[in-house]
């Protein structure tokens, strides 16, 4: 139930499409749309620039933004399919930081309602939330 649903004034609202324009949220939706997910799918400023873009200093090493999503959005999926049936789920990843040293890192999934109530999917770190 929205807040005007039980007449309380609405202060502030920012949607989705006014993060993704201000760069909080980062669209991946061709990304995942090209790895079989129809629905649109957008990640965190941090962890796409954290984690997603390979370090400047992992160059010739085989990384790549495109294996690394493909890797989040599949382990995403497989925690999705085995740990229940709610909006979100917790996961972790290793990525590869610098040579030969990989971070462990837990991320959450949350699929919802979008701008017009259409289900789309968000992909962040626990403290983005």
């Amino acid at each position: 139930m929205g807040s005007e649903d039980q007449g309380w004034p609405v202060i502030f609202s920012y949607s989705r499409a006014q993060a993704i324009e201000d760069g909080v949220l980062i669209d991946v939706s061709d990304a995942a749309k090209a790895r079989g997910l129809r629905i649109p799918v957008a990640c965190t400023d941090h962890l796409y620039h954290g984690y997603l873009m390979p370090p400047a200093c992992l160059s010739g090493e085989g990384q790549s933004f495109e294996g690394r999503f493909h890797d989040l959005l599949m382990l995403a999926l497989i925690a999705a399919s085995t740990h229940g049936s709610g909006d979100r789920v917790s996961f972790r990843m290793d990525f590869l930081m610098r040579p030969g040293e990989f971070e462990t890192v837990t991320l959450l999934a949350v699929v919802g309602p979008g701008d017009q109530g259409e289900p789309v999917m968000t992909i962040m770190l626990p403290e983005d939330e």
